[in-house]
């Protein structure tokens, strides 16, 4: 595997860049927030291990920015906060796992292998396509079409359709969206969702006889012919 390492402690970087590449692994270490999520954008990984503590950016924040940027490279998150409360906060931000300090390598390797498997076997069961009427979806292009017509989508709007199509024909509500497209577990009282529905609307449904996407008055959206 090609695994990012974002740990700030020199030692602990050591400890676990020594033990993954005894494994056989590739391992790039970032000493910081910010260099962390340079390398996790611009590059692919396999895997990733971030330390919640980290200088300049705080690591729950970058899980965040990755993960509502709709980057799902499985993610192990190491932290000295042990109570249960912390461990709910990561794993919400979007961590695949959690890993309290101090730790033995050996459960570190299991935690990442258990990680990534888990990731692979569930993307062979997914489908890499998605289509609803003439709307169509490849999640491995990262394409949108619709009467083979190209659709350029933001990434959050990219996420948005995702899951709208995933649940097509089934009315979304706006704490669904949040929840999916946002990991939001609160509602900002914002109207981010209206704004990024207007958009995707004026892409996928504008020029087009048939509108796709609905809106389900009092209830959420649908989309679907």
């Amino acid at each position: 595997m090609r695994v990012l390492l974002i740990e700030d402690d020199p030692h602990t970087a050591a400890f676990i860049g020594k033990g993954l590449r005894e494994d056989g692994h590739t391992v790039e270490h970032a000493g910081d927030g910010k260099q962390g999520l340079f390398l996790a954008t611009t590059e692919n990984f396999d895997a990733i291990v971030l330390d919640r503590m980290l200088p300049a950016l705080d690591g729950l924040v970058l899980l965040q920015t990755l993960r509502g940027a709709g980057n799902r490279t499985p993610l192990l998150l190491l932290t000295a906060l042990g109570e249960v409360d912390h461990r709910v906060e990561g794993l919400r931000a979007g961590a695949d796992d959690y890993l309290v300090k101090p730790f033995a390598y050996s459960e570190l390797s299991a935690r990442l292998d258990s990680i990534v498997r888990r990731e692979r076997e569930q993307s062979q069961r997914e489908p890499t396509r998605l289509s609803v009427g003439d709307l169509e979806l490849d999640l491995l292009g990262r394409d949108a079409r619709r009467a083979g017509k190209h659709i350029e989508l933001q990434p959050r709007e990219f996420r948005l359709l995702e899951y709208l199509m995933r649940q097509a024909g089934r009315v979304v509500t706006r704490t669904m969206l949040l929840e999916a497209v946002w990991d939001y577990h609160f509602d900002p009282q914002t109207n981010v969702i209206d704004v990024h529905i207007s958009r995707l609307r004026q892409k996928i449904d504008h020029g087009f006889e048939r509108p796709l996407l609905h809106t389900v008055r009092g209830a959420g959206y649908r989309l679907g012919e």
